[in-house]
């Protein structure tokens, strides 16, 4: 059986102060606090790395990609990339269907 690396499980944090420290308090050891000047660049860096199965990354970093590296964050599964709000700060809720159809490729039928 093939050995698992680290590098092939890492989990990397890209935010605000805030949700950082929240998430170092939680024992996650790659958190990057990131500002509106540098949170593209370092996003951009993160998603061509190959480091990482995961990015956490506050949903105030979506709307300032392109439209083509929203896509690509989009449609990416190595890594995963998950938006989560900043606290305090207005945010979009992806429905579980939105996020299987995403992640999985499958849409939920649910019976009315």
């Amino acid at each position: 059986m093939a050995e698992r690396t680290d590098a092939a499980r890492r989990t990397v944090v890209l935010g605000e102060r805030e949700l950082a420290i929240g998430f170092r308090l939680i024992g996650l050891p790659d958190v990057r606090e990131v500002t509106p000047e540098n949170s593209v660049a370092e996003f951009e860096h993160v998603m061509s790395s190959g480091e990482f199965n995961l990015v956490i990354a506050s949903q105030s970093i979506r709307p300032r990609l392109s439209d083509q590296a929203r896509a690509h964050a989009d449609a990416s599964l190595r890594p995963l990339v998950v938006f989560v709000p900043t606290p305090g700060g207005e945010f979009e809720v992806e429905s579980i269907n939105d996020l299987a159809k995403r992640v999985l490729g499958v849409t939920l039928a649910v019976p009315n």
